[in-house]
């Protein structure tokens, strides 16, 4: 009975191991995934509760060279608590994997706030933008803003070829 134990709690640690990378792409094809066809799809509609991206974010960044002032005091603007809305909507829907497998659900938590701060960073300083995600400050001031939909990482665009 020992030995079944410990062979379960040696399985239990190598799945949670795994689950860390499986959650890092995860998290990232998500963030691709919902900027491309929520934040942009939707949010071009006017009338969509997700069009303060587009109509908002996305000119007020094509007007300041990427910066967009919101992010300086971020519980003042409507358009910004959306977006918190979203992403911890976005969390809660994901809390039973915390007792499925707690590393990815802590690695999705990471993942978000590695997402709030970098996205916050990269439109406040389009210096640091231009240097740590290139592809985030193509996709505000490039020829195309409906391309280069990742974030923190460009690997989703790059997998499959919206990367410009």
């Amino acid at each position: 009975m020992g030995l079944l134990f410990c062979t379960f709690g040696y399985v239990t640690v190598i799945i949670n191991i795994l689950a860390i990378p499986a959650a890092l792409l995860y998290a990232n094809f998500l963030e691709w995934a919902l900027h491309k066809y929520i934040l942009h799809g939707l949010g071009k509609k006017k009338d969509s509760f997700w069009a303060f991206h587009w109509h908002e974010h996305h000119k007020t960044c094509r007007k300041n060279n990427n910066i967009d002032s919101a992010y300086e005091q971020p519980l003042k603007h409507k358009s910004l608590w959306k977006e918190k809305l979203g992403l911890l909507a976005l969390l809660l829907m994901h809390v039973p994997m915390l007792f499925i497998l707690p590393a990815f659900f802590v690695t999705l938590v990471f993942c978000l706030y590695n997402y709030l701060k970098v996205h916050r960073k990269s439109h406040l300083d389009a210096e640091w933008a231009k240097e740590n995600v290139p592809w985030h400050h193509e996709h505000h001031m490039g020829k195309s803003q409906d391309a280069n939909w990742g974030v923190t990482h460009d690997w989703f665009d790059r997998l499959f070829g919206t990367k410009k």
